[in-house]
Formats: C-alpha cells, sequence, structure tokens
C-alpha cells in the first residue's frame, strides 16, 4: 500500500500546471485598517492559527476553460483514521453534495482530513482521500473510511463537465499542506468561484479569547460561492454598488453555495460543536448572505482538543467537556471569524476570466474601504 502511495505521488508530480502557486502579496480586510468584532485575531488571523491545523491547496487554471482546484485541511498531524476528531455539521441550506455527512452526524466525529473542491468532483475528492487513509502506517487493515469532501459548484469560470480533479491532485494537497499563513482568494476550490457577483474564493480568519475566558482559539475556512445582498462592516456595500441580488425584483447572483470549516481547541463535544456550527451560519448573514435555495451552505466544526481525541487505542473514553454556560464566547468567536473570513476570501480574490470567456471582476476594494470609512461608523474614521 506504502508503493502505491509513493507511486501515486510520482504521477501528481507530472501535472506541473495545476501545482500550488507561490503565495504572492494579498489585500485582506485588516490590511485597510478595518477591524471588525471585539476578539482578538491569532498570528494569522487563519484557522492554522489552532495548534496542529495545516492547510494545502492546488490550484487548477490550465487554458481557458479550467479555473478550479482542491483545498485540504488537516486537522492535526498523526493518524487521523486511528486518532478521530469530535466533529459536527450544521447545514444552513442543503442544495449541496456534502460527503461523510451522515456518518458525522451519526458516530460525532471525523476519520480524514477534509476536502473542498468542485461540485462534479466530489467522487475524485472521496478516492484521494480513501488511498491516503489506505497507505497511512497502522491502517493495513482498515475496510471502510468515512471521508469528507465538501463542494461548491463553479460551472460559471470553469468547465465543470471536464471534471477536472484527480484524485492524485488531492494527495497533492494534503502532502503540501502546512501551517503559518494561508493563501486566500482565487486559488485552490475557490479558484472559479463567485460570490455576490463579485470574485470569491477562499477566505479564512481566526478569533483568541482572552484567557478570562479560557484563553481557546477559533479558526474558519471558508469557500465562498453564494449571493444575496453584500454587507462589509455593517455597511450595505451590495446596495451602494449597486450590485446585489433582487435588483430591479430580478433573480441575480443569488444561488451559489458556501463551505464553512470551524476549528476549534477548547474541549467541546460533538453536541457543543454543531451549536457553534449553526453560529457560523449568523456569520455568513452578517455579510448579507440569505441561503438560498439554490445555494449548499454547509458548516463543518471540529474540535482538536489533543486530550478529547478518540483514540482507537483506549476501551474508553473520557473527554473533559465546557459546560454549557461557557460556550457563549465561542459562539461568538465563531460569528467574528466566520464573517472575517467571508469578508476576506472576496478582498483577496482578483478579477478573473475563464470558461467560454466569462469574467466575473474582483470587489473594487479600494471603493468599498473608501465607503466603509465614509459610513459614520467612528472605529473606521479616515485619519
Amino acid at each position: 500500500m506504502k508503493r502505491k502511495f509513493l507511486i501515486s505521488l510520482i504521477v501528481v508530480s507530472l501535472f506541473l500546471f495545476i501545482m500550488p502557486e507561490k503565495s504572492t502579496a494579498q489585500t485582506r480586510l485588516r490590511d485597510y485598517g478595518i477591524k471588525t468584532g471585539i476578539f482578538k485575531t491569532g498570528e494569522n488571523n487563519a484557522i492554522t492559527d489552532v495548534a496542529g491545523v495545516t492547510v494545502g491547496q492546488v490550484t487548477c487554471k490550465v487554458g481557458d476553460d479550467i479555473r478550479t482546484g482542491v483545498t485540504a485541511i488537516v486537522p492535526h498531524q498523526g493518524n487521523i483514521f486511528r486518532n478521530k476528531v469530535p466533529a459536527a455539521v450544521y447545514v444552513g441550506n442543503g442544495f449541496g453534495k456534502l460527503a461523510g455527512v451522515t456518518q458525522i452526524r451519526e458516530l460525532g466525529n471525523i476519520e480524514t482530513p477534509i476536502i473542498l473542491t468542485n461540485t462534479l468532483n466530489v467522487a475524485a475528492g472521496m478516492d484521494g482521500l480513501i488511498s491516503y487513509t489506505l497507505a497511512q502506517e497502522g491502517n493495513e487493515n482498515v475496510g471502510s473510511v468515512n471521508a469528507v469532501v465538501g463542494e461548491t459548484n463553479d460551472g460559471g469560470l470553469s468547465d465543470i463537465r471536464a471534471r477536472y480533479i484527480k484524485p492524485e491532485m488531492v494527495l497533492t494537497a494534503i502532502k503540501n499542506a502546512k501551517g503559518g499563513k494561508v493563501e486566500e482568494g482565487g486559488v485552490g476550490a475557490g479558484t472559479g468561484t463567485i460570490c455576490f457577483g463579485f470574485k470569491g474564493g477562499i477566505g479564512t480568519a481566526s478569533r483568541v479569547l482572552p484567557q478570562s475566558l479560557g484563553g481557546y482559539t477559533v479558526g474558519v475556512l471558508v469557500q465562498s460561492n453564494y449571493g444575496g445582498v453584500l454587507e462589509i462592516a455593517g455597511v450595505p456595500i451590495g446596495q451602494l454598488l449597486e450590485k446585489y441580488s433582487f435588483k430591479e425584483n430580478v433573480m441575480q447572483d443569488v444561488d451559489g453555495s458556501c463551505m464553512m470549516v470551524v476549528i476549534t481547541d477548547a474541549p467541546v463535544d460533538a453536541r457543543n460543536l454543531e451549536r457553534m456550527a449553526k453560529r457560523a451560519m449568523m456569520g455568513l448573514a452578517k455579510t448579507g448572505g440569505i441561503a438560498s435555495n439554490g445555494s449548499g451552505d454547509y458548516v463543518i466544526a471540529l474540535s482538536v482538543n489533543p486530550d478529547n481525541l478518540i483514540k482507537d487505542s483506549d476501551k474508553m473514553y473520557h473527554p473533559v467537556l465546557l459546560k454549557n454556560d461557557d460556550m457563549s464566547a465561542l459562539f461568538l468567536a465563531t460569528i467574528e471569524a466566520t464573517a472575517e473570513a467571508l469578508w476576506n476570501s472576496l478582498f483577496a480574490a482578483k478579477t478573473t476570466t475563464g470558461y467560454k470567456g466569462n469574467t466575473v471582476e474582483a470587489i473594487p476594494v479600494e471603493k468599498v474601504v473608501e465607503l466603509i470609512k465614509q459610513s459614520g461608523n467612528p472605529l473606521y474614521k479616515t485619519e
């Protein structure tokens, strides 16, 4: 099995044109002095601020027609199948294809990394995750793998029917996963996504609670591809730019999807993780998202607290859990980090031309910043 895994990695090295791009300078909401929420961010303001969490991406820009990719979130650096992670799923609107959801709900954990890609490549994501899991040392007798794969539809900018993503690309994304800063915008699974009629993509953010509230970290990563009436920092940007869904009573860019992954180091179980996941939808609402009829809006929430991993080697499970009374700060941290991650996905994305010559413009960042600073909110006054 190890040999097969190595062969897969050799094969994927031939796909030189889809290897992850080098990190480039990017803009984020806070780069312009727009700071939202009351809690501090982590060092990188990213999901990787949660210890042990890594992210890997493969960006596929091929010719005029392919604008897609893979984003892998690895919750911890051990054997995830043998050291399962408490987890929950909340469905804001179920027009989507989230693989692995029923077992998460039944058992309250995940046993693989999380893969994000496009709608018609969920199967490739599963195939890659299964190969990855079977190849790990200690999994020689594994005969069932609950691969967790989320998606949004990037058919507006990519030839989605080509089903370009291959399992080897999934393996590459996992292999290249690392901590620290996370590339955002039109990369990985966000290469071809559209959000509020502007270019969407991958976004991330984090919050760290003060020690008096536990000192825990909450990190969020999103794949934005949805519509509604855009708000940023409480300012009705969509209306001010005259670009929003239902303008002149016409359906416009309202459908799509949004995948949200929430990870914390707080000691919480599947029940309270589901409660946190519900609050991520409140973060989406703060951006003006409406979870429309044709939108697949899913939240996967995990706790990677090392003392609460579900270890196959232990006969009994003895987690130490926060009381319900101590959850409220984590709820707010989730709301704040989700909203900022979604805004970051827009700020970092660039104007993109793709399938059939379709062009999706980036959000006009400078104009948006000016509108926010002119809004009258004393937090955002121009110096």
